[in-house]
């Protein structure tokens, strides 16, 4: 697994993401699931006319 290192502000900004234990990894992958459905989102939304 790779590691990364995070500055203390980005630190904070997960903190304050943080539902009860939740650990980074599962912040981090949800934060990037919520991205992917909004890049699709997007990506479709020219699609219709």
């Amino acid at each position: 697994m790779p590691q990364i290192h995070l500055d203390d502000e980005t630190v904070e900004r997960l903190d304050a993401l943080r539902v009860e234990d939740e650990e980074y990894d599962e912040i981090v992958s949800e934060l990037i699931n919520i991205y992917r459905a909004s890049e699709m989102t997007l990506f479709h939304s020219g699609d219709e006319y």
